[in-house]
């Protein structure tokens, strides 16, 4: 089908050459180029980022504004509407993972390597236990000879409480914003995205703060062994999502107030909203597993 031409129930779109592949290329590349030189201490290492990132961003708004386009011009029909969901599906699948990795390294960490280097469990030898004296399987653990100093862990009952109702709330806003679009109701779909967006920003600001307060004043750093590089690898990965769906959702809502979506046909608007409850069940996780046990 070409990209002039209005798509049809049954016929199979076939999407039309696009530039913005090649120059998420380029900017990526920039980008991974910059901060290899900038760890090396390059002092064009910098400015090489800053570009690359300034590209990628512009491919972002292009390529997604192209796509914007296309669909309130009519040209997808639900053959791409299945192929959209799918992809969404398994970019969400691929996700799970992501995090499952992060979820069994602290796992693997606090339920086997550090008794076994305490010289516990069925499967550690002698020669194991004997790598550090005295070591005691306790956790928090900044391992053998306190890797990185003393430090405090974190605390469940503040701000990652906080942040965990914050998040809860956000999760029925964002529903309560997609029974308004099914109802055709245009007003209560952009309060729920607003109070959403607004939420999610909110939960970014407080773990910034929480993030200071760690580096500052408790002594948690990404150095200070396996429990901080643990905690900030899952809680830091986890805000850039939830940055990355503040966005997404921005986008949406300003497409709302536009006028965009329908009750018949809002694929965008799921999308969104999939992955932000996605997120919002990852939280949970780190809540229980990293903050609370």
């Amino acid at each position: 089908m070409q990209g002039n031409v209005m798509a049809t129930k049954d016929a199979y779109y076939l999407p039309h050459k696009a530039s913005w592949p090649i120059v998420g290329s380029i900017g990526l590349t920039t980008l991974v180029v910059g901060f290899a030189n900038y760890l090396n201490g390059s002092s064009i290492g910098g400015t090489l980022m800053v570009l690359g990132a300034g590209i990628l961003i512009f491919m972002l708004a292009g390529w997604f504004g192209a796509v914007i386009n296309e669909s309130i011009s009519g040209l997808y029909n639900q053959q791409v509407d299945s192929s959209f969901r799918m992809g969404m599906i398994w970019f969400i699948t691929s996700e799970v993972f992501f995090f499952g990795a992060f979820f069994g390294a602290l796992y693997y960490a606090r339920i086997y390597a550090v008794p076994w280097l305490a010289g516990e469990g069925s499967f550690a030898s002698g020669a194991t236990a004997d790598l550090w004296q005295g070591f005691q399987a306790i956790w928090p653990t900044n391992g053998p000879g306190h890797v990185g100093g003393e430090f405090e862990p974190m605390e469940a009952w503040g701000v990652p409480a906080l942040n965990t109702l914050i998040l809860l709330t956000s999760g029925g806003t964002v529903t309560w914003a997609h029974w308004g679009l099914l109802a055709n109701n245009r007003g209560q779909l952009i309060k729920g995205l607003i109070a959403t967006v607004a939420l999610g920003f909110l939960f970014v600001i407080l773990q910034g703060f929480e993030y200071h307060e760690a580096y500052t004043e408790m002594g948690l750093t990404l150095g200070s062994g396996i429990y901080g590089s643990t905690f900030f690898m899952l809680t830091g990965f986890h805000g850039l999502h939830v940055t990355i769906g503040a966005i997404i959702l921005t986008v949406v809502l300003i497409r709302s107030i536009r006028g965009h979506f329908s009750p018949e046909h809002h694929f965008a608007f799921e999308a969104a909203a999939w992955y932000w409850h996605f997120v919002d069940v990852v939280w949970l996780g780190l809540f229980v597993f990293v903050y609370w046990l």
